[in-house]
């Protein structure tokens, strides 16, 4: 059942959509065996940025319910009001991400304001979710990611030029390892970034970064974030579907 859905579902909307990607990449030749200890090392970095995350999130979560005596709508209109003075001074930061995404995977600025946003973005996808509106995790999984991974394959390129990697490779690796890491399905991740980008060629390295973002939480105990957020007591919010 599941994938006669997953097939009407993908067949209505590339009929509707049109065939093209959700970001626009261009085409990648992967670089080779040589680079998948590289790819590897990126798995273990979002493993313990994906273990990092779910602990954020779960700890905003519990800071909220720190203000209990005060309704729910007006903790969520406190937080908004944060993201919203935000937006004002720095409007590229906040939002869905697609655009910061698709600005890392065509290998805009890195190194200059790059650790600012990203350490943004960390916080806001925590806070935003602990607001308990209507929301969810895998746009800001997807920007963290991406960035990540372009940060890593940037400072890789720079450091060996003769591998001949793309760091746009590595955001795209990124975003597979860094939602495997918080969500603990490989598999999705995996068909997610090919999905959204298109990149059949990077299979292979993503297979490696999945392998170590998953074993780094697992080695570590830290649960998947589904399971954490049905386990927390302290957490009223429900699971996202899926």
């Amino acid at each position: 059942m599941t994938l006669g859905a997953s097939v009407s579902a993908i067949g209505t909307a590339r009929f509707l959509l049109g065939q093209a990607p959700d970001f626009h990449v261009t085409p990648i030749s992967y670089a080779g065996l040589g680079t998948l200890p590289i790819h590897v090392l990126l798995g273990v970095v979002a493993g313990f940025l994906g273990v990092a995350y779910n602990l954020a999130i779960l700890a905003a979560l519990r800071a909220t319910d720190h203000f209990g005596k005060y309704p729910a709508e007006f903790r969520a209109a406190a937080i908004g009001a944060m993201v919203g003075l935000l937006a004002w001074f720095a409007p590229g930061i906040v939002g869905s991400g697609d655009a910061i995404t698709q600005h890392m995977l065509n290998g805009g600025e890195v190194i200059i304001m790059f650790g600012l946003v990203f350490v943004l973005r960390f916080m806001l996808g925590a806070v935003s979710y602990a607001a308990r509106t209507p929301g969810g995790l895998f746009a800001p999984m997807l920007v963290l990611g991406s960035q990540s991974g372009l940060l890593f394959g940037t400072l890789f390129c720079s450091w060996f030029p003769s591998a001949g990697a793309n760091p746009t490779e590595y955001a795209i690796v990124g975003m597979a390892a860094l939602f495997t890491a918080v969500v603990r399905a490989p598999l999705t991740g995996i068909f997610l970034a090919i999905e959204l980008t298109g990149s059949f060629t990077l299979l292979l390295p993503m297979l490696g970064g999945c392998f170590a973002a998953m074993l780094v939480p697992t080695l570590l105990q830290n649960p998947p974030i589904y399971e954490s957020l049905r386990w927390d007591s302290d957490s009223s919010v429900a699971p996202e579907p899926g």
